[in-house]
């Protein structure tokens, strides 16, 4: 009797290999943040791993159930495969880059391409969604304004979409 393939499940006809979603070059940045964040070097990302990212990032104080809440959005323990299909649904999700710009643009009245940081944190904080003021910094320092406090919306809108700032 030859052994079964275990089939993998797919939604809406999604490829059932997740190696197939990225580039190699993509998978191989996914292996190296996976590996720094196995801090245990088991295979496997758990509470702990996490913990210890997040100290090595600065941040001491992660609360148990925040961390229990990023274990539980995994179906099951966090090897590489699972952590690369995690990315891959997290990044199916992105809206197209030229929605992200037409819903930039909106705010961008005279069409200069950036818009005031003050302007957008206030946006941010209010409407919808609303981020925390934490949110707001974690972004700003991802993304800071120029010197001029002006968001350049383009660039973002490309980081948002493709994970790397244009050259």
């Amino acid at each position: 009797m030859a052994p079964r393939r275990a089939r993998k499940r797919t939604e809406g006809g999604a490829s059932s290999n997740v190696f197939s979603m990225f580039d190699q070059s993509q998978i191989q940045e996914f292996k190296e943040a996976f590996t720094i964040m196995d801090q245990n070097r088991d295979g496997f990302i758990g509470k702990e791993d996490l913990r210890d990212t997040f100290a090595a990032l600065g941040r001491i104080n992660v609360k148990n159930e925040e961390l229990d809440a990023m274990v539980k959005e995994a179906p099951g323990p966090i090897n590489f495969t699972v952590f690369l299909t995690m990315f891959g649904e997290k990044l199916k999700g992105t809206d197209p880059e030229e929605t992200i710009l037409h819903a930039f643009k909106v705010f961008d009245t005279e069409g200069k391409g950036f818009i005031k940081a003050d302007f957008i944190k206030e946006k941010l904080m209010t409407q919808a969604d609303r981020f925390s003021e934490e949110e707001v910094k974690q972004m700003f320092a991802a993304f800071p304004p120029d010197v001029y406090g002006n968001l350049d919306y383009r660039n973002l809108c490309y980081v948002i979409t493709h994970g790397e700032e244009k050259d």
